[in-house]
């Protein structure tokens, strides 16, 4: 779907002044009932993630993280049943599931008198029941299903979003009668970065030749396409010039 600058600035704005929950997401569709559900919510996530990343390093000084950590066991132990987690990242407008990693880690620190493996951290992430204290267990799982833009969770929708629009774009190159080369048929010979799909034969798309495609579900911002020229696209266009993204 194309949206214009002014559409999206304004989209932008109003997130600036919402905090990140699915109450926000339906005020979003509300306030914009044009736009698809698929593009706000990816403006949404972009969105907070980029204001993540602006207040990441105060979340994670040795203070905050021992404030944070004291704070749980102080709700925890007042009422072990409440969302202690959960609350305590909406007050200080920080990410669920991050918060939920900040304080596993630091308890995991104080238990075993040493740094936990991030191999650790994301495995009980992703499966809280492997976490070693039920309580903790619990506050962590409720952080993971009640964040909408971080999390294992997050992650494995995104995944299979990202999957579902490759295998649709697979289906209209067919339909198409259009010759492509698979980006698993490429790893297979050898490459590693590859786009997506190569055409065998380029064709016209708007006025352009195209010779390969790549897919990408997430909603293309200014800086989600200067990342993408960065990480990837750049090195395709050196090897095999035009391309349609």
């Amino acid at each position: 779907m194309k949206l214009s600058k002014a559409q999206y600035d304004e989209i932008a704005q109003f997130l600036g002044h919402v905090q990140p929950t699915r109450q926000s997401l339906r005020k979003l569709k509300e306030k914009f009932p044009s736009q698809s559900q698929s593009t706000l919510l990816s403006i949404f996530s972009q969105e907070y993630q980029k204001q993540i990343k602006r207040t990441h390093a105060k979340h994670h000084t040795a203070e905050a993280v021992e404030t944070y950590y004291q704070r749980y066991l102080n709700g925890v132990m007042k009422n072990a049943a409440a969302p202690v987690l959960l609350e305590l990242a909406n007050e200080v407008d920080f990410a669920p599931s991050l918060m939920a990693r900040i304080v596993l880690e630091r308890f995991l620190q104080e238990r075993e008198q040493a740094i936990p493996s991030k191999t650790l951290i994301n495995s009980m992430l992703r499966d809280p029941s492997q976490i070693p204290d039920g309580v903790l267990a619990n506050q962590v799982y409720q952080c993971t299903v009640n964040d909408c833009c971080y999390g294992p969770l997050v992650d494995c929708i995104k995944h299979a979003i990202g999957h579902e629009h490759e295998v649709l774009l697979r289906e209209m190159l067919l339909e198409k009668n259009l010759s492509f080369i698979a980006e698993d048929q490429l790893r297979a010979k050898g490459y590693d970065k590859t786009p997506d799909f190569i055409l065998e034969v380029p064709v016209a798309v708007e006025g352009h030749i195209i010779h390969w495609i790549e897919s990408k579900a997430s909603f293309g911002d200014e800086s989600s396409h200067q990342a993408y020229l960065q990480d990837q696209f750049w090195s395709y266009w050196n090897r095999l010039k035009l391309q349609l993204a």
